[in-house]
């Protein structure tokens, strides 16, 4: 039986839904976990373990690495040039050095990229739009997330920021106090929206910023659906579902034989714009006409 490493940021079992889309996937090939195919967990909850980590499932020998994000991608290439490694990541690979091109990856490495530091700066119009009035947006972000350090000063967002007419302010929170002190700094820094940042450990804690958004009536932006389901403002990006699915269909056709090298990496075909209504009536907020007839789901 072949045995897939799946090696991703977070405490166990952090992908949950999305781990079913990517059953789904294998499944849609004729790979079925624990019947025809076994699947090693390896949960990174510290970056300094991440080499380590990778380098054990080397060792195992296993038959395909699957990396969950931009950092373990990069840290499972440098530790095997031979095992198919299939990845999910929301970078750009070829800029990041893990493939030769979108078409023809190359080497042992292909996947899917949902392209996450690309989508930033439209969130920020399309919060600008939703709250016209905010002259200070804050972006909340994980700096343990190396991929999204830089990204947060990037000249994108900083034009997207100065063609809105608006300030651009970065906060910071690597754990549950310090999301707890971002929202504290907020009136002190005049944001009147946020953009919640593309990252696993902010995704986790999805509950917990919905929570302080709606108490300190901050209109967000999120980057997942997920945010919005659960009670949150509104979200533009695409289905990671999907692209679970997507990675999971790769991940059955290099146990199939495929080489990765033959594998394009996939890209999402649709981005989704969420609106919660209930929540923008929450916020005394009147959701603009033309917001919602571009808007793919309502949830009221």
């Amino acid at each position: 039986m072949p045995v897939i490493g799946f090696l991703s940021p977070g405490p166990p079992g952090a992908g949950g839904p999305l781990l079913d889309g990517f059953r789904l996937g294998l499944n849609e090939t004729g790979y079925s976990e624990g019947q025809t195919v076994t699947i090693e967990y390896h949960w990174v909850e510290a970056n300094d373990r991440l080499t380590v980590m990778a380098g054990d499932l080397v060792g195992r020998k296993v038959d395909l690495i699957v990396a969950i994000t931009d950092p373990v991608a990069r840290t499972s290439q440098t530790v095997s040039s031979t095992i198919p490694i299939v990845f999910f990541i929301g970078g750009d690979p070829v800029t990041d050095g893990l493939v030769a091109s979108l078409a023809r990856p190359g080497a042992n490495l292909t996947g899917v990229t949902v392209f996450g530091d690309e989508l930033n700066p439209k969130r920020l119009e399309l919060v600008s739009e939703l709250v016209p009035e905010a002259k200070v947006i804050a972006l909340l972000t994980n700096p343990n997330n190396p991929s999204r350090a830089v990204f947060s000063q990037s000249a994108d967002m900083q034009e997207a920021a100065r063609s809105r007419g608006v300030q651009l302010r970065i906060v910071k929170a690597t754990s549950e106090s310090e999301i707890d002190a971002a929202f504290a700094t907020l009136a002190e820094l005049q944001a009147r929206a946020l953009i919640v940042d593309t990252d696993l450990f902010l995704f986790g804690q999805r509950a917990q910023i919905g929570a302080l958004a709606a108490s300190h009536s901050v209109p967000a932006i999120y980057y997942r659906r997920e945010f919005v389901a659960a009670g949150g403002l509104i979200s533009y990006g695409p289905s990671f579902a999907e692209a679970y699915r997507q990675a999971g269909i790769y991940a059955g056709r290099v146990l199939g034989g495929t080489k990765p090298s033959d594998l394009p990496v996939l890209q999402p075909a649709k981005f989704e714009l969420i609106i919660n209504t209930k929540a923008a009536k929450a916020l005394g907020l009147e959701v603009p006409s033309t917001l919602l007839a571009r808007a793919d789901e309502v949830i009221e």
